[in-house]
């Protein structure tokens, strides 16, 4: 499964919850990045460089990041990837991957909410961390960065029927039923209630 959502819609949250529901890692491409950097390994090095410039790190480096992680043992049986795809050839590499692994993707669950109501809430909190770089204008363009990049990837999945939108505002536990009702329509269930074996991804 993936996960996309708007900066202040609680994705990193409900990530946790979905991951620790259905038994699957939850793959951040942003912690992946982290802790090959941490460990100091090749692939580490590399991104170090390109993010000590102030540089985007390439798709082909992110690509094999990923592949690197989806093929360690937990991950074999289903994954929530977080932050990635960013891009439509990743978009494509991932298929690609998949598909060499005999897996597809089950769902892409899509937390929304409406701007406004995030631009408040992340000021309110940037305000109430002491957070002067956190301004408003600074959370605007995050959003409209967001939108730009996402929205060619929400329409490939939404045209494949894989897109599961849900409303990413309110109580955290609300949040987290809603996905769970969503994803119980497709099928997807929790590991207690899945056959075993069964993979999700």
């Amino acid at each position: 499964m993936l996960i996309v959502g708007p900066p202040g819609a609680g994705k990193g949250t409900q990530a946790s919850r979905i991951t620790s529901a259905y038994g699957i890692p939850d793959i951040s491409t942003g912690d992946i990045f982290r802790a090959n950097i941490k460990n100091g390994t090749p692939l580490g090095t590399q991104v170090k460089a390109i993010v000590d410039a102030g540089d985007y790190v390439p798709d082909t480096l992110t690509n094999q990041l990923v592949a690197d992680r989806l093929d360690e043992e937990d991950a074999r049986n289903g994954f929530l990837l977080d932050g990635y795809p960013r891009t439509l050839a990743q978009v494509d590499y991932l298929d690609e991957l998949l598909a060499g692994k005999g897996q597809k993707l089950d769902a892409v669950i899509q937390l929304t909410a409406d701007q406004e109501e995030i631009v408040q809430r992340l000021s309110k909190r940037a305000r109430e961390q002491g957070r002067a770089d956190d301004s408003e204008e600074a959370i605007r363009h995050r959003q409209a960065v967001y939108l730009r990049e996402t929205s060619p990837l929400i329409a490939v999945y939404r045209d494949r029927g894989l897109l599961v939108p849900v409303d990413g505002l309110g109580a955290v536990d609300e949040v987290a039923d809603r996905i769970a009702t969503a994803l119980a329509g497709r099928g997807i269930h929790p590991v207690a209630g899945e056959p075993a074996g069964e993979p999700v991804a």
